[in-house]
């Protein structure tokens, strides 16, 4: 059991994939998550149905976790047009195992899957939000979410608009400013 934050909540999801035959030579198999399944008991791999080259499975049972500092990213993905739940998994690590695939995790954060899928090593993806869940997600927001008011930063106080008449770096010692065009200097100095 991992560490338990304070107001995080979980709950148990399913995951189901799909297995369907490659369109390629360089792939045998490509695997698609297709669902989840909220409250699942645990499961390995438990084929759930086959029609011809086309198999589901219940590939693990994993929680998702909702944390309260991250109610900003859930309410991004309650505002999107589908809300989603992002499956994240990777080629098993045990060639002999008959997982071809490790489930690492389940999120309801568009932000945190984004930083799985800069990786490079996981594959992402995405799976329609359950209604049941939905209303858990939208839940948890309500009770902890607080909006943050966007605060413009403020301009420095150095005054740009007056005229520089300086000696470049003032670390190095010159006679003239190093940055102004020579026909500036003659101009001025004629003034």
């Amino acid at each position: 059991m991992g560490v338990v934050y304070p107001n995080s909540q979980s709950v148990k999801l399913g995951v189901v994939l799909r297995q369907s035959p490659g369109v390629t030579a360089w792939a045998k198999w490509v695997w698609t998550a297709t669902s989840v399944l909220p409250g699942a008991p645990q499961a390995s791999w438990k084929l759930l149905r086959q029609d011809g080259d086309v198999s589901e499975y219940h590939a693990s049972t994993v929680d998702l976790t909702l944390y309260v500092s991250d109610t900003e990213a859930y309410v991004h993905e309650l505002q999107s047009q589908q809300p989603s739940i992002y499956v994240v998994m990777r080629d098993a690590e045990d060639a002999d195992d008959d997982a071809p695939l490790d489930i690492l995790k389940v999120t309801a954060s568009p932000y945190e899957a984004q930083d799985y899928c800069d990786s490079g090593e996981e594959t992402v993806e995405r799976v329609s939000m359950p209604t049941s869940v939905l209303e858990w997600v939208a839940a948890f927001v309500a009770e902890h979410h607080v909006e943050e008011e966007f605060v413009k930063r403020r301009r420095d106080k150095l005054r740009i608009d007056r005229k520089d008449n300086g000696v470049g770096d003032a670390r190095i010692s010159q006679a003239s400013d190093v940055y102004r065009a020579p026909t500036t200097m003659t101009r001025e100095g004629a003034e």
